[in-house]
């Protein structure tokens, strides 16, 4: 992605709030359940909360009912990255906005066709636009 986004920790912090700091930038996680966007239906995209970059489509969003926002694949190619996260002592794909390098969440492989793959997004990482106005 050739309009790559870079703040310093400050700016960041100035941007985002506080618990989104904490997850797009120092790669936390959001409570089971608690994000806004888990039971969401509407039609629509959605962005990255820290640089707007869209990421997924609801036409790609399942319940998985592992708690958080789950999509089968990405709005694009190149929108997303994944990166081997070994933290905790567990083996795990870790998904990143292309774009700003914001942590997003996790991809697993245990997701429905036609992918097979679960994309397990924070809440706090997205910012839902509705597009059933268009």
């Amino acid at each position: 992605m050739s309009d790559q986004v870079r703040h310093t920790d400050d700016e960041w912090r100035s941007l985002l709030s506080a618990e989104q700091f904490r997850v797009l930038r120092r790669a936390g996680t959001e409570p089971a359940f608690s994000g806004e966007y888990t039971d969401l239906e509407d039609d629509g995209v959605y962005r990255c909360a820290g640089c707007g970059a869209e990421l997924f489509s609801s036409a790609d969003k399942f319940h998985s009912g592992c708690g958080w926002p789950s999509f089968t694949r990405p709005a694009g190619p190149g929108v997303v990255t994944e990166h081997a996260d070994h933290s905790f002592g567990m083996r795990r794909v870790e998904v990143r906005c292309a774009r700003c390098e914001g942590h997003l969440g996790h991809v697993f492989t245990d997701g429905p066709e036609p992918t097979g793959l679960r994309y397990c997004i924070n809440s706090v990482s997205l910012a839902f636009e509705d597009t059933r106005g268009r």
